[in-house]
């Protein structure tokens, strides 16, 4: 399969990951705003697919949020399978993406930093 088409089927299974998750816990009292669907990357024979998902919130929240999640996989799987028609369906395998984090830490850090001042451009004129 060209590395294209398996572009686009990794971005076709997020989209529909993240609209079944709304399905699948209609009723329930997980809070979906704050879980994302970053990234799905699905083995070259669609097999098997890893599906990174952020979640927003406290630490010890994000791991039972994951586990809610991935109890709900293989609902999540018959919805993708009704929804889209590829050759297999692929075993879906969630893991936690802490880089929104990350790169929230990064930018908080360098809005912290002291950047010194630019020079006056009328003190440039002055020196010889």
């Amino acid at each position: 399969m060209s590395i294209d088409r398996l572009e686009r089927v990794n971005a076709l299974l997020r989209r529909e990951i993240g609209e079944a998750l709304f399905k699948v816990f209609a009723g329930d009292t997980l809070n979906l705003a704050a879980i994302t669907v970053t990234q799905v990357q699905t083995a070259r024979n669609l097999r098997d697919a890893t599906v990174s998902v952020s979640v927003f919130g406290r630490a010890d929240e994000k791991g039972a949020y994951l586990r809610k999640i991935a109890n709900k996989a293989k609902e999540l799987q018959s919805l993708i399978n009704r929804d889209l028609t590829l050759k297999y369906t692929p075993r879906l395998r969630f893991v936690l993406d802490n880089s929104v984090e990350k790169g929230d830490h990064v930018l908080d850090v360098l809005s912290k930093l002291d950047m010194p001042a630019e020079p006056d451009a009328g003190a440039l004129k002055d020196s010889p």
